[in-house]
């Protein structure tokens, strides 16, 4: 099994196992050379085996394998064709990010590692999943966002590296969480643009985030 297959299988358990997708729901992909690899359809995350994962081509969208990829094909093929340096896509429907944002509220920044590391998140309004339509608003903003929270509907991540991706995720659902929680309690502080650009500016969250574009 190639690494970008061990990873892809890593990081699918992962997904589950943190409760970010429930029964046949999300996908990831990682692009590999001119192809990428994605979750199958209709599959369980967790289940699918190393000879499952469906290779696509990334220009003309050629499927190379048997499997039906994703529903979500178009939309990661459009993250891909827009940024080379984009090497995983992962799309969530992580609970208190649905919920938050449902809302019509943007996520704000309540603790340091959310925006010292998720440099910028995006907000699609809801549109009709697995249509050409939302593959066209995530293309429109993909290409400078770490994070595209789609309303009603989960959140997607892109990396250099299917780990940083996921800790793009994992933050994300942290900072909606937090914000869910406080508002039930009362009215939470959030921090201002100065500082979250201090924590963006430290040594400290700089060495980090270069350890997420390691394999």
């Amino acid at each position: 099994m190639t690494q970008v297959l061990q990873e892809l299988s890593i990081y699918a358990g992962k997904l589950v196992d943190s409760g970010l997708v429930v029964g046949a729901g999300g996908n990831l992909s990682a692009r590999d050379g001119e192809c990428m690899y994605i979750s199958p359809s209709g599959f369980d995350l967790k289940e699918v085996t190393e000879n499952e994962w469906v290779k696509v081509e990334i220009e003309s969208g050629k499927v190379l394998s048997d499997l039906k990829p994703s529903s979500e094909l178009e939309m990661h093929l459009e993250c891909y064709r827009k940024d080379p340096n984009i090497q995983a896509v992962l799309h969530a429907h992580p609970t208190y990010s649905v919920a938050v944002s449902s809302t019509g509220k943007e996520i704000p920044s309540m603790f340091p590692d959310y925006p010292a590391m998720v440099k910028k998140v995006s907000y699609i309004d809801y549109v009709i999943p697995t249509t050409n339509l939302i593959a066209e608003k995530v293309g429109e903003v993909v290409a400078d966002s770490q994070a595209i929270v789609m309303r009603n509907h989960g959140v997607l991540t892109v990396g250099t590296t299917i780990k940083e991706a996921y800790f793009y995720m994992q933050l994300t659902e942290e900072a909606a969480k937090v914000y869910a929680i406080s508002s039930a309690v009362g009215a939470p502080r959030t921090f201002t643009e100065q500082e979250c650009d201090d924590l963006r500016n430290l040594s400290a969250e700089t060495y980090r985030s270069s350890l997420l574009k390691k394999q």
